[in-house]
């Protein structure tokens, strides 16, 4: 594989992002308008009913956040305008046929200058509602193919996934598109048209009875959890993303596609400042509930690999693929962006490193107290632990429940506080727990192909990094990502 200048691709690119208020794609496009500000245009499109709700959505959502201020910072005065000739807000849903484009005359425009489609649109949530995940994760795939295909002058599409479509298999998960359940051909009655239809009937069902919105929410997400069970994936999220590779694969056609699948994706490593995340992200619910003093004990393998990515190698690596694979109609490729091979952490490190932050910068409670963190708990297995949680923690509850009933409600501080530590470990267990215990190892020989062939370039290497290798476990967890985390996804 040979590539010219990454940044002589992108002069001139017009490129339709979709997702764009979501995490990696916010990073996508900052990082494009920094180190290409020659690019021709981003149309962006957000999920709003007109122009006026997407405007609003860009400067709440994107535009206003921190990870923004070194492009500020280097545009100064002309930010604005900068911004303004640069991006095109596109209000649509993906989830609709068309992509529920307002504007005709844009949808024309788009269809005639985009050279690059990125579709980073997904709902990340475990357990989503399944008529929302289906919609967007699943359909929603069908629905950019549908309109990539109308697109005159596209060069390449590039759909993020996720390596977990793999679902719960163990062992070396190989970047395959006919592997692991992944191809429709290999998983047997699982049909997408079916999905959808069963999902129309529920709701059909539900509007005719009267159903609360609040029911028919817990009766959808508790539906694509058995859904994901019943064909071998672990939650909602992964088999519609599992579901939506299957559609790239068969309404693909003559199109270059490529698909990216990062691991657990984390805060920036490096650009376009060190530690930027948005919200709490898969594993960092626990290091949240571990720094407050609520988690105490847990369920793990600690020798098994935790699959960490920090989010700018993603975009870094989504960027090399859409040069690598512009106009190559024939590539069926797929690229895993993780750690498990090249620089592997196990959850016994990850545990450590948590301990040590803690104790080293422990949190302030409410009462101007430093909050004191221990060694957790950890069971290797289900039944151990809940034994483990029925005497120290659901018998004294249930007795002081009791004692609180009794003494006018003397102790409900007390209840309430044991309470709310009980309900947040067992909805962390509940929702992690497959990835706890997960034993695969991502297979990376073509996303090392795809690095091999920017370091054979050698002057972008380190303006487009996503090796693993040179990341410092140690010191990212102590001093970028654990700090991030309450620096700008929570604003501790």
């Amino acid at each position: 594989m040979e590539l010219g200048s990454i940044l002589h691709f992108l002069e001139g690119r017009t490129i339709l992002v979709t997702g764009a208020t979501g995490f990696l794609a916010k990073i996508f496009v900052e990082k494009i308008l920094r180190v290409q500000p020659n690019v021709k245009k981003l149309y962006l499109l957000l999920r709003a009913k007109d122009s006026e709700s997407a405007a609003q959505r860009f400067r709440n959502e994107i535009i206003g956040k921190d990870l923004f201020k070194l492009l500020k910072e280097n545009q100064g005065p002309k930010f604005n305008s900068f911004v303004s000739e640069k991006l095109t807000l596109v209000p649509g849903d993906i989830s609709k046929e068309g992509l529920n484009l307002k504007e005709s005359i844009l949808e024309e425009e788009i269809c005639n200058q985009t050279d690059v489609i990125v579709n980073l649109a997904a709902t990340t949530k475990f357990d989503e509602r399944y008529d929302v995940a289906l919609g967007i994760n699943t359909l929603g795939v069908k629905h950019v193919l549908s309109f990539a295909k109308k697109c005159i002058q596209l060069k390449v599409l590039v759909h993020v996934s996720t390596a977990y479509v793999c679902g719960e298999r163990g062992g070396l998960i190989l970047e395959d598109p006919h592997r692991y359940g992944v191809s429709l051909n290999g998983v047997p009655g699982l049909d997408i048209d079916m999905e959808k239809k069963l999902v129309e009937e529920k709701l059909n069902q539900f509007q005719a009875q009267g159903t609360t919105e609040h029911d028919i929410e817990v009766a959808m997400k508790d539906l694509g959890m058995e859904r994901a069970t019943k064909y071998g994936w672990p939650n909602t999220y992964v088999f519609t993303k599992a579901m939506g590779e299957m559609l790239v694969e068969t309404f693909k056609e003559n199109m270059s596609v490529v698909i990216v699948r990062p691991t657990i994706v984390t805060s920036t490593f490096r650009e376009p400042f060190p530690g930027w995340v948005e919200g709490l992200r898969t594993i960092d619910s626990i290091v949240v509930a571990y720094g407050k003093g609520k988690l105490t004990s847990f369920m793990a393998d600690l020798d098994a690999v935790f699959d960490v990515i920090p989010a700018d190698m993603v975009v870094n690596a989504i960027i090399v693929a859409m040069m690598a694979h512009a106009n190559q109609p024939n590539d069926n490729i797929i690229y895993h962006v993780g750690s498990s091979i090249r620089n592997p952490i196990t959850y016994r490190t990850f545990r450590d490193y948590n301990l040590r932050y803690f104790t080293k910068k422990p949190l302030i409670n409410k009462d101007g107290k430093s909050i004191k963190v221990g060694n957790i708990t950890v069971f290797s297995n289900i039944a151990s632990f809940r034994r483990y949680m029925f005497i120290c923690y659901m018998l004294p509850l249930k007795g002081l429940e009791v004692a609180n009933s009794i003494l006018c409600q003397y102790f409900q501080g007390i209840y309430t506080d044991l309470n709310r530590k009980i309900s947040t470990v067992m909805r962390l267990i509940d929702l992690y727990l497959p990835y706890l215990f997960f034993n695969g190892i991502f297979d990376d020989m073509n996303t090392q192909k795809l690095l091999l062939a920017v370091k054979q370039e050698g002057v972008e290497v380190n303006l487009f990094y996503f090796d693993p290798k040179i990341i410092d476990w140690e010191d990212y967890f102590m001093n970028i990502h654990i700090p991030g985390i309450f620096k700008y996804a929570l604003k501790f």
